[in-house]
């Protein structure tokens, strides 16, 4: 599984720079989950990756400020009963968390008024709305 990550078309994390730590998993397993180090600690830093330019790497630090500790990014997986299928999952875990914080800002909304048309149709609602609450009122004799 030594292969580079490959986040984007553009963004290539090799595999030098990715951590890989092996513990026991809590998860299902019979017997074997005693013995078998099954789960997968995944690691990349960020902050120190030549790798990742200068201009993304602002941007991915600032999104993902939340998730590092000490400039690293941390993923575990243990869903799986397998060491293979867990280090499968945790790569695929961490290019999609590098790849939404790579992903460009939103445009910025405009703000704009609401047409003459929205707001007729607004206080028409309003009015039906108060007519039939209105004739749910007492008044009977």
């Amino acid at each position: 599984m030594a292969e580079d990550l490959v986040v984007t078309r553009t963004l290539v994390v090799p595999a030098a720079e990715l951590g890989e730590r092996f513990s026991r998993s809590s998860g299902p397993g019979g017997q074997g989950v005693n013995t078998a180090d099954s789960r997968v600690e995944l690691s990349f830093d960020l902050a120190g990756s030549p790798s990742v330019p200068g201009w993304l790497r602002e941007r991915m630090l600032g999104r993902l400020a939340h998730r590092l500790v000490g400039g690293v990014l941390t993923v575990t997986a243990s869903e799986h009963r397998a060491q293979l299928q867990n280090r499968a999952a945790a790569r695929e875990r961490l290019a999609r968390l590098l790849r939404e914080a790579a992903a460009a800002p939103p445009p910025v909304r405009r703000a704009t008024k609401p047409t003459k048309g929205s707001q007729e149709r607004r206080i028409a609602a309003k009015k039906r709305r108060a007519q039939t609450k209105q004739g749910r009122r007492g008044g009977w004799d």
